[in-house]
């Protein structure tokens, strides 16, 4: 057996994901579900009002629900909330500061212009998620070794490998959380 390609296989990995389970899953989504709240105090992307605080994340017309420290329990999200965190969060800002990636939306949490709607979203999805998918399939033996740097805080000393591995763990958890959402808007009563 030859040596291991492994940026081959931590791009397969998600990119399995994403073209078998996650993407398919998300086809025809509306903006009545993207929005919907299943249960009381939810926490989703809102458009800004004379209510919303000055510091709210977001420059455009909408942003998400977010405390620090976060209540304990967490609220529960709705899709918008969800997709706004992998848009953002985890492809985004990681496409951004380790590979070179910039979007017309902003390059993070507090400069982004999040989604009101459902295909808007979905766009910024594909988009960050085909920066993310590129990115990591360009990355060579050494690139994946290589500690990933303050962008990451506590991360920083650990290879670009270990950040991959935890963002493709992210990618899955978060979009199969959507999917159980969809399913639960499909059969709410």
């Amino acid at each position: 057996m030859g040596e291991v390609d492994w940026t081959r296989r931590l791009h397969d990995q998600l990119d399995w994901h994403w073209q078998v389970a996650a993407r398919p899953r998300l086809e025809g989504l509306t903006d009545e579900e993207y929005h919907w709240e299943p249960v009381a105090g939810c926490w989703g992307v809102r458009a800004r009002s004379e209510g919303t605080p000055p510091d709210a994340p977001g420059s455009g017309g909408w942003t998400p629900d977010i405390a620090f420290p976060e209540p304990v329990p967490a609220p529960v999200t709705t899709i918008a909330w969800r997709l706004a965190h992998v848009v953002v969060g985890i492809f985004g800002i990681r496409s951004v500061s380790h590979l070179g990636a910039s979007f017309p939306w902003g390059t993070g949490y507090q400069d982004w212009r999040y989604a009101g709607t459902a295909a808007e979203a979905l766009e910024q999805l594909d988009t960050t998620y085909g920066a993310w998918r590129d990115g990591v399939a360009a990355l060579d033996q050494q690139a994946l070794a290589t500690p990933v740097g303050e962008a990451e805080g506590d991360f920083a000393e650990h290879p670009m490998a270990e950040l991959v591995l935890h963002i493709n763990r992210e990618a899955v958890h978060h979009l199969a959380e959507v999917a159980l959402l969809r399913d639960l808007y499909l059969r709410r009563s």
